[in-house]
């Protein structure tokens, strides 16, 4: 099988690459524009993997020429910081909706298989636990907003032939080279780590919301990517569902003081919500990831890079 991963430097698409032994692909292409140059996705990547890396942008490259011979597209470029899309709306929208839609063409065009990572975040105000029927759906955040927008599209494209799955991930903890740390969980680890305050949402202490363990997301896709007749085009895809008091708990095991700091966000969630991911489970998918190790190895991995 020849994949293609786009956006392959980053937090997901970083601990994919260096997930990935010799013999599992044919080849495995690298589309990144490095507009946050993480060159050092690209350092040590595991031998023997034929890779190639094509520095390039979703927006403006022939993605149907380099779409050629793949047999299936791992599609992770986006804008991902939900708090800071409110200022950026316009180019959160035109990178994850159009972007996303010029990806799913040259899927089209070149018969690929197509994975495309939406977020829980399209639920918005929910209360309870919520699935993939749930149709009354309040994205929060242009971020949000720009991939129920691109859900919506690429559904209608699977009716004219695309084939699509599509995984609404939690929110992603867990260390990778690339890792950002723009969102709970490793938000709150990089300002422990770092002797900073943890900055909280006022009204989220005690809010449940769906976490992703990066293994998992890394287990999701290979899952996907290795079962090309799965019955749904949508599944939710968490490890855990956990208020943010839980996470500070695990994490003043690690790092004892610890300072909260509340603060106010325009893109607060009024309501807890849990998501269930029951629809995966039955197509076949166990998760293994833990919160608290997550939090555990993240801790290290981070005190290890202080230590340099």
């Amino acid at each position: 099988m020849k994949i293609l991963i786009t956006g392959a430097l980053g937090h997901i698409g970083s601990g994919l690459i260096h997930s990935i032994r010799p013999g599992e692909f044919d080849e495995v292409i690298l589309l990144d524009n490095l507009s946050t140059q993480r060159y050092c996705s690209l350092f040590n990547l595991p031998h023997g993997v034929p890779f190639r890396f094509i520095e390039t942008d979703i927006q403006t490259a022939d993605l149907s020429a380099l779409f050629q011979g793949v047999d299936a597209v791992v599609h992770l470029a986006a804008l991902t910081d939900a708090a800071n899309s409110l200022e950026r709306r316009d180019e959160v929208m035109d990178i994850n909706l159009n972007g996303t839609c010029r990806v799913a063409d040259a899927c089209c065009d070149n018969n690929c298989r197509l994975f495309f990572p939406s977020t829980t975040s399209v639920y918005g105000v929910q209360e309870g636990l919520v699935d993939e029927t749930c149709h009354d759906l309040a994205p929060q955040s242009p971020y949000a907003e720009s991939k129920l927008a691109a859900e919506s599209r690429l559904l209608e494209m699977k009716t004219k032939g695309l084939k699509v799955v599509i995984g609404r991930l939690g929110t992603i903890f867990g260390p990778s080279v690339g890792m950002r740390f723009h969102t709970a969980v490793n938000k709150f680890i990089w300002q422990a780590v770092t002797g900073q305050p943890l900055t909280v949402w006022t009204t989220a202490l005690n809010q449940n919301r769906p976490y992703l363990d990066l293994q998992d997301a890394i287990r999701a896709i290979r899952f996907i990517l290795t079962s090309p007749n799965l019955n749904e085009p949508l599944y939710n895809v968490a490890t855990v569902n956990s208020t943010v008091q839980n996470i500070l708990n695990i994490l003043q095991k690690h790092i004892s003081k610890i300072e909260v700091q509340l603060t106010d966000s325009p893109i607060m969630n009024q309501l807890s919500y849990e998501i269930s991911a029951q629809r995966f489970a039955a197509a076949g998918f166990v998760v293994h990831g833990d919160l608290e190790r997550g939090i555990a190895d993240t801790v290290e991995y981070l005190r290890g890079i202080a230590e340099c």
